[in-house]
């Protein structure tokens, strides 16, 4: 009860002062960030074509970092996890911004569903015949596109998106007010009722996380196909949200919030849930990859062909070991998951890495699209400064309505019943 105590008052709990210079300078790079990123798009005279790839991987980033800490507190419930309570609340934030991500998708979803062809070539059909049809490569997948067309029509494209959005928000919506509820009632009952939403809220996430993955990523290939695409996705997703959260709680705590609350038990915890899953994610991959190549059918391999080719090589071989190698040899002692240097280390590292396995999903087809094989096999893989200056823009607001949501309310569950379970928190 004395630790409860403590609690009530706040000591470090919330944001105050740093949150006002947490939120205009990002908010402020973010605005000019996408002011450039719209300046350059109109100067490629492409049609909007590498402005919309460049943005769709930036909003790909942030949206699986959510996505990733929307499942993590859907398993902290169903699991009735103890340990996790003193860091499930900044969770519970980054899950929080779903609803920006859902103004985020708007021109993507817009652009598609009033027929432009910039991103998604299967939503107009002159753009699609005159980029594939008419290759003498393609001829033999006609067939194949056409029994796909009731699924890749911009009108269901766009149902389908709002489907999935409204289920996420809900989802975090329920979770995160449910919690803050409990900061001042401090019943336990809503710990009762989260846990009943977790096991149906689990199913519905796993649906569309895997159906969102094959429309958002997938589709930009209409005539490739993976049935384990939406899991590749999944297992990346929790990768990058693992990796922000524990850099999230560090610079929360070297600014004197959160003291005492997360220990290095919570750090070694979630190194060896980062540590897990970017095991899982090369399991993945590797397991995509062997049933392609052992089908070499023609219509899968393509896809891995394009990205075996010219510059996308190298790329290729740096996910190999930058996303799983290297960090499953980094991760995989005690010593590196309970040292918060070590840890910050490889959670940077995994972001990184994240954001150009979600480069090396969607801008091959770019390159594809606008200028043919020959030119794949010519150029090398460069980043340019419209990816830069999405992924600014993007991230700049991401991170400031982040920061003033979490302004609002406690950065840990204060009331929460099984908040003595994670203070005394030590792994064996």
């Amino acid at each position: 009860m004395e630790q409860s105590a403590t609690i009530e008052r706040d000591d470090g709990l919330r944001l105050n002062g740093l949150a006002r210079p947490l939120t205009v300078f990002p908010l402020a790079v973010g605005g000019v960030g996408l002011a450039c990123a719209l300046m350059l798009g109109v100067g490629k005279q492409d049609g909007w074509r590498s402005f919309f790839h460049c943005y769709l991987t930036a909003f790909l980033f942030l949206l699986t970092l959510s996505l990733g800490a929307l499942f993590f507190v859907i398993l902290q419930h169903l699991t009735r996890a103890g340990w996790s309570v003193t860091v499930r609340r900044v969770a519970e934030l980054i899950a929080g911004n779903l609803p920006l991500l859902a103004v985020m998708a708007l021109p993507i979803v817009l652009a598609t569903a009033l027929g432009s062809g910039a991103l998604y070539p299967w939503a107009n059909h002159e753009t699609f015949a005159r980029e594939f049809l008419e290759k003498d490569r393609l001829h033999a997948m006609e067939e194949l596109l056409h029994r796909k067309q009731a699924y890749l029509n911009p009108v269901f494209f766009a149902l389908r998106c709002v489907f999935y959005f409204a289920v996420w928000i809900l989802l975090a919506r329920y979770f995160l007010k449910r919690s803050t509820e409990q900061d001042v009632s401090g019943d336990p009952a809503l710990t009762t009722r989260m846990e009943s939403v977790s096991a149906p809220g689990m199913l519905l996430f796993a649906l569309t996380i895997t159906f969102a993955a094959f429309d958002l990523v997938m589709s930009l290939d209409p005539f490739w196909f993976s049935t384990i695409f939406g899991v590749y996705v999944f297992s990346g997703s929790v990768v990058g949200f693992l990796a922000f959260l524990a850099l999230a709680l560090l610079f929360l705590q070297r600014r004197g919030r959160l003291p005492g609350r997360v220990t290095v038990e919570h750090y070694h915890d979630l190194g060896k849930l980062l540590f897990a899953f970017v095991f899982f994610w090369g399991y993945i991959a590797f397991s995509q990859y062997l049933l392609i190549w052992y089908a070499n059918l023609t219509e899968e391999t393509g896809w891995y062909r394009l990205r075996q080719t010219g510059g996308w090589t190298g790329l290729s071989v740096a996910l190999l070991f930058g996303h799983f190698i290297v960090p499953f040899v980094g991760l995989i002692s005690r010593h590196a998951k309970r040292r918060v240097a070590i840890l910050s280390f490889w959670s940077v590292w995994l972001l990184v890495f994240h954001y150009l396995d979600l480069y090396y999903l969607a801008m091959p087809q770019l390159m594809l699209r606008q200028a043919g094989w020959d030119a794949v096999l010519a150029q090398d893989t460069t980043f340019q400064p419209l990816d830069v200056a999405c992924l600014t823009g993007l991230g700049g607001i991401y991170l400031a309505v982040l920061v003033h949501r979490a302004r609002a309310c406690r950065l840990m569950p204060v009331k929460d019943p099984r908040l003595n379970e994670s203070l005394a928190f030590e792994n064996c």
